[in-house]
């Protein structure tokens, strides 16, 4: 079968892998047949992966993206890829939940649902999944290399998914699969950033602070304009300005990525999609006193300045984490089907599967890639 494989920077090619085969009662096979890029995966298909490396070695990053993802990130060959929606087509004598025909979202990082971090909803954090290698890794997951689990990545004619009672979640009936192509990750990950504020908080004013995580944050601001809340949105990216606009928020254009001008105003909710140390800065500022700034973007420098004196004096919550599809999922996809949410506004190209080597890899804010699923 083919596997999509990073070999360098920005350069992907399929390669020749054995089909997976059932290892345990509760596992399941998978056919991808709608797969997206992940935010994250604009580092390794870009020249910002060599720019990586040489931080790293030059100590310059933070210590644990070497215990994340190895002295050298993305060692080629690597398969790439954590964002699927996939049909079924085997499943192991325990798998109770799902059967072979169904449609169905696989998150991006594995998870076992039954130990003290999965019933805590930190799925991401699943202490069974993190040690079945005899060695405590960081995060289980899809398309991180070897050192994230012998899982492989999702853009692939086949891939095996662990405990599938838990893992695998139906694709509710009459949702569109390219509607919520980035369900695995990016668009679950913007849902968690606002909807559990704003359905406790209705009316609260919010910001997104755009940037490098470009998906994730329009998909904040969608959700925030959707729940009613007056939403701005800060981008020095026109087209992703436009598409925040399409989604109900206000644009606010910035000259520059790298800089930001002081806050003319504070917001309820903040959430900083910039992975930048000038933006998760810019973004604190920005937070009403006794609100929320919540950063799901990667900042991988050692040190990024936080402005602790700041929030000590304005006591704002910053709430720092990766998403937990695990546990966050089957929620966000029946908000989407219920609020007919037109999340596939993010989406920048849809191409076809097979041409995954170049649309993995194109400079574009959401690349799609779809083929007809079986049934």
């Amino acid at each position: 079968m083919r596997e999509l494989n990073l070999m360098s920077a920005g350069k992907l090619k399929w390669l020749d892998r054995p089909e997976p085969t059932l290892q345990r009662d509760d596992d399941a096979i998978v056919r991808p047949f709608v797969v997206s890029r992940c935010d994250a995966d604009t580092i390794p298909t870009t020249a910002l992966l060599r720019a990586v490396r040489l931080a790293m070695r030059a100590g310059l990053l933070d210590p644990i993206l070497r215990d994340s993802f190895g002295p050298v990130p993305f060692s080629a060959p690597c398969a790439i890829g954590h964002e699927a929606i996939a049909e079924v087509v085997e499943v192991g004598p325990a798998v109770t939940n799902v059967a072979v025909g169904d449609k169905v979202v696989v998150p991006w990082s594995i998870s076992c649902g039954r130990c003290d971090n999965c019933r805590r909803g930190l799925t991401t954090k699943c202490t069974i999944s993190r040690r079945e290698s005899g060695h405590e890794r960081p995060v289980a997951c899809y398309g991180n290399g070897p050192i994230a689990g012998a899982y492989g990545g999702m853009v692939s004619d086949y891939f095996r998914v662990p405990y599938a009672n838990h893992m695998l979640t139906r694709l509710p009936a009459g949702l569109d699969p390219l509607r919520v192509a980035a369900a695995s990750d990016n668009l679950t990950d913007g849902w968690r950033c606002v909807a559990p504020y704003l359905r406790d908080h209705p009316g609260a004013s919010v910001l997104v602070v755009g940037g490098l995580a470009r998906a994730v944050g329009l998909y904040a601001a969608g959700v925030a304009a959707a729940y009613g809340a007056k939403v701005d949105y800060i981008n020095s990216n026109t087209r992703e300005l436009e598409i925040a606009e399409s989604l109900g928020a206000t644009p606010r254009q910035r000259p520059h990525l790298l800089r930001f001008s002081r806050p003319a105003r504070t917001y309820d909710l903040v959430v900083d999609a910039s992975n930048l140390p000038t933006g998760i800065t810019h973004a604190i500022r920005s937070t009403a006193p006794g609100g929320v700034c919540v950063v799901p973007s990667y900042h991988l420098a050692a040190y990024t300045g936080v402005p602790l004196m700041h929030m000590s004096l304005t006591e704002i919550t910053l709430h720092v984490g990766p998403s937990h599809p695990g546990a966050t999922m089957t929620d966000m996809l029946a908000w989407v089907r219920d609020n007919d949410f037109p999340a596939e506004k993010v989406t920048t190209e849809v191409a076809d599967f097979d041409d995954a080597p170049r649309a993995y890899a194109a400079p574009m804010t959401k690349s799609v890639m779809y083929r007809d699923p079986l049934s």
